[in-house]
């Protein structure tokens, strides 16, 4: 595509030009950092996702640049113009920086990073970029990992700068590397996840030579840190369609790098097709646990949804009777679930939210269709603690059966669990369940000092609370003294 900084005809149509113009009104941030740089005889451009966002109608408030200034040049730009500098990302050739500013009647706060025209490549056993600097915004936008991210606009002149075609391809809503894929997933290979991750942020398609090279190379994302991998896998999973992303992953092989448990499930049916294909059911699963959101993408119950069965591979049992059975997979797939994200990584309090997820998903099924007593109540709510309202999607979503009469009834016995524990919240703290005897209480009244008696006596009152609801004091008092009388 002919650069529009030529004299030949651009493909940038007029709503194109609007759109860049657009973008600069919105952003006044952006021309007054570029007089900045160029006051100090640097070059700066808007450039790659901010351009493609902006010609989308989806912009926020990140704006990217690159420019030929070295990262010290830039701090020395930056630091009195912005309201607050890091360098977190430096030894990479990217200074952030966050600037506040109006557009029309409202005050923005804009992040900003700026990055050094650069070039970076792995070597076969490295997990960090070796970064070099360019010296021209050709070469920037080169190693760019996507054409759609490989456009520019130069600052303050407004030129559109579209090298690779990134225009056409944002037109075509298709994915395709500025060189080859082979030499850019090299570079990178997180590239490939990425181009995974944008299929399911954007809704493209991705091309087929780029599949190609993500199918033969899949093995070299084993280079790249966890950490890298995991962010990628959390953008790609609170997306706008993770089925398309994560099809793409197991497609290609690059799942059974990552998260080898999703392609797992691909398991082999039986010849009476008396099981489910549980992949599918997965990627249902995930979707009607999306549908169920209600202030916006929720990451541990994406998660939940999408590892809640991966531990059926390892539980299946080919009965006498001809049935397949999984006893036990919600235990065995919490662990799973534990030692996975333990490996990408992920914090402790995520790992500890979603495995629990995945080992009480079953819980519900457990009482079967008949009344619930007010302790299967209580145990539910207080084994869920401040997972409920996320336990209680994931459950709803874990029903894919195609029968109607089927899916109406586990519904309606669900809509009554949730109506008998309202009417308890009514009666009973049921968010806070502790036993109507504290450790002091106890204490005081076996005349007993701190130890392991306490620990066993404070859990037996927990044990009444549940099965008996609330007590009086006196009441609470003598179901101790009971149980202590029997202890000796």
């Amino acid at each position: 595509m002919p650069n529009a900084n030529d004299d030949t005809p651009s493909a940038l149509s007029q709503a194109q030009h609007r759109a860049v113009s657009e973008l600069l009104r919105v952003a006044p941030v952006a021309d007054d950092l570029a007089r900045r740089f160029q006051e100090a005889g640097f070059s700066l451009a808007l450039v790659g996702g901010s351009v493609r966002d902006a010609l989308l109608g989806r912009l926020g408030n990140d704006l990217d640049f690159t420019t030929d200034a070295r990262p010290e040049d830039v701090l020395k730009i930056v630091r009195p113009w912005a309201d607050a500098v890091w360098e977190v990302g430096i030894a990479f050739g990217t200074v952030g920086a966050q600037k506040s500013g109006r557009v029309g009647d409202t005050d923005v706060r804009f992040q900003i990073e700026i990055t050094t025209y650069r070039s970076e490549a792995y070597d076969r056993t490295s997990r960090k970029p070796e970064v070099s600097y360019g010296d021209s915004i050709e070469e920037d936008l080169v190693r760019r990992d996507f054409t759609v991210n490989a456009m520019a606009v130069a600052l303050p002149a407004k030129e559109f700068i579209d090298p690779h075609g990134g225009l056409q391809d944002l037109a075509a809503r298709v994915l395709r590397t500025p060189g080859t894929p082979e030499e850019s997933f090299s570079d990178d290979p997180l590239r490939m996840m990425r181009a995974a991750r944008f299929a399911a942020q954007l809704d493209f398609e991705v091309a087929p030579e780029v599949v190609t090279a993500m199918t033969q190379m899949a093995g070299r994302i084993e280079i790249v840190s966890a950490e890298r991998v995991r962010d990628e896998l959390n953008k790609l999973v609170v997306s706008s369609h993770p089925r398309k992303g994560l099809t793409l992953l197991v497609d290609t092989g690059l799942a059974s790098h990552v998260l080898p448990e999703l392609p797992a499930l691909r398991l082999e049916s039986d010849e009476h097709h008396r099981h489910k294909d549980v992949y599918e059911h997965t990627l249902i699963v995930l979707e009607q646990a999306i549908a169920l959101e209600e202030d916006g993408p929720d990451l541990a119950l994406r998660l939940a949804a999408l590892l809640h069965d991966i531990g059926k591979p390892r539980t299946r049992r080919f009965e006498k009777d001809g049935r397949v059975s999984f006893h036990h997979h919600e235990v065995v797939g919490a662990k799973m679930t534990k030692k996975r994200m333990t490996a990408l990584k992920y914090s402790n309090e995520l790992v500890k939210d979603v495995s629990r997820l995945v080992e009480l998903h079953l819980r519900f099924h457990g009482y079967g269709t008949g009344e619930w007593t007010d302790s299967a109540v209580r145990r539910y709510v207080r084994d869920a603690g401040p997972l409920l309202d996320r336990l209680h999607k994931l459950t709803r979503s874990d029903c894919t059966t195609r029968n109607k009469r089927k899916a109406a009834a586990l519904s309606r016995a669900y809509d009554g669990l949730e109506d008998r524990i309202a009417q308890l919240q009514e009666q009973e703290q049921l968010d806070a369940i502790r036993p109507d005897l504290d450790g002091n209480q106890i204490m005081e009244i076996l005349g007993v000092g701190p130890g392991p008696v306490v620990g066993k006596a404070y859990q037996h009152m927990l044990e009444l609370r549940l099965e008996n609801g609330p007590m009086e004091h006196d009441e609470a008092m003598a179901a101790l003294k009971e149980w202590w009388s029997e202890q000796s």
